[in-house]
């Protein structure tokens, strides 16, 4: 069964999501699995459909810190279309599902047409950039507690179930702190009843009490985000 498509890909008209269907691959994505690495010229996008992708900055000595989720929300490749080619970043898979792969060629011919597709893309690329300025924000003056509740709470609006497969290595990878603290920050929600973390394997069960103790962060950038793209829905899949 197909997966529920991307939010951007549902936001287009009849006729251009027609012209792009036969050139959308859906693909599967593993986790901890790199779409691109940094300063490597980009030859697709991708339209996650269930799978969270991380855009990570990563310094010299190989530390890196998350800029950026991308899930059914958007579409990762954002410099393709903005004239980068390719960007600083790395992009990761945060949460293992599929994802719609279009060519880089066809993306650009489409959004050249300054259609429904460009307009789509143009907003999308703001709701990322407050994302980005957010978390740079939120990284300098919050606590890790507030950061990882933040975190969460990105994570599962991109996300159709209120379970993530997730290491602590692999969440402090995307804060950029050490596991320890990520740990520490992670028991306090078990011990609070918010979260069950085991194997690898992180439950919310109380999604009204981590936004509760999340920082003025989130509700930031989910309000940006829902006023500039389209509707959260589940319409028919593309064949």
């Amino acid at each position: 069964m197909i997966p529920p498509r991307n939010r951007l890909l549902a936001a287009l008209p009849p006729s251009d999501l027609d012209r792009l269907t036969p050139y959308l691959r859906l693909v599967p994505l593993s986790l901890g699995e790199a779409l691109y690495e940094a300063g490597i010229a980009l030859h697709h996008v991708y339209f996650p459909v269930d799978s969270i992708v991380s855009l990570l900055n990563v310094m010299a000595d190989g530390a890196s810190a998350e800029i950026a989720v991308v899930g059914n929300d958007g579409v990762v490749g954002v410099s393709l279309f903005m004239g980068g080619e390719s960007t600083p970043s790395r992009a990761v898979v945060q949460s293992a599902g599929h994802a719609y792969r279009l060519n880089a060629t066809i993306l650009k011919s489409e959004f050249t047409r300054a259609g429904a597709m460009q307009h789509l893309l143009l907003r999308y690329t703001q709701a990322l950039l407050t994302q980005m300025a957010q978390t740079a924000v939120c990284n300098r003056h919050h606590t890790l507690d507030q950061q990882l509740c933040r975190w969460l709470l990105l994570s599962l609006d991109r996300l159709l179930s209120n379970e993530l497969a997730m290491t602590q290595d692999l969440i402090a990878n995307m804060l950029g702190v050490r596991r320890e603290g990520v740990n520490e920050a992670a028991g306090k929600l078990q011990e609070a009843g918010l979260i069950h973390y085991s194997r690898g394997r992180i439950v919310v069960l109380d999604r009204a009490g981590i936004e509760a103790r999340t920082c003025e962060c989130y509700a930031v950038v989910k309000r940006e985000s829902d006023r500039l793209l389209p509707d959260r829905r589940e319409p028919d899949s593309v064949h």
